[in-house]
């Protein structure tokens, strides 16, 4: 299982890259594998200012739909358009191509809230 160090984790199996004030955010390679062949990605929420743990969009997988939930709060920049036409990314490079959201951060101090990549790595086992 991948599990980048330089990112950031949530309990609910997002990730987040953050560059500056910017956020990009995405599901764990964990999430891809429990979900399995990912068929669909939404994200209605773009331009929007969302608080964290709100859903900010959902993901379906063959076998079930999944919301997906702001690890930090802020307003979503960016939605991956490539995921419309192309969500299978998601099980292939969850943590490149397969991102989903761009958001410019409310407030840094909610980052020190995220998982480490070790933490994570302990929560999946």
């Amino acid at each position: 299982m991948n599990i980048p160090a330089e990112l950031k984790y949530t309990k609910d199996h997002e990730w987040v890259k953050v560059e500056g004030d910017t956020a990009t955010i995405g599901v764990t390679d964990f999430a891809q594998s429990e979900l399995g062949d990912i068929v669909y990605v939404e994200v209605e929420t773009e331009g929007e200012t969302l608080d964290k743990e709100e859903v900010f969009g959902s993901i379906e997988a063959v076998k079930t739909v999944s919301d997906l939930f702001m690890p930090i709060s802020g307003e979503i920049t960016a939605f991956n358009e490539d995921l419309e036409g192309n969500p299978e990314v998601v099980n292939s490079d969850p943590y490149g191509e397969g991102w989903m959201i761009k958001v410019t951060i409310s407030d840094a101090s909610e980052l020190d809230n995220l998982l480490s990549a070790e933490e994570y790595t302990d929560l999946v086992g």
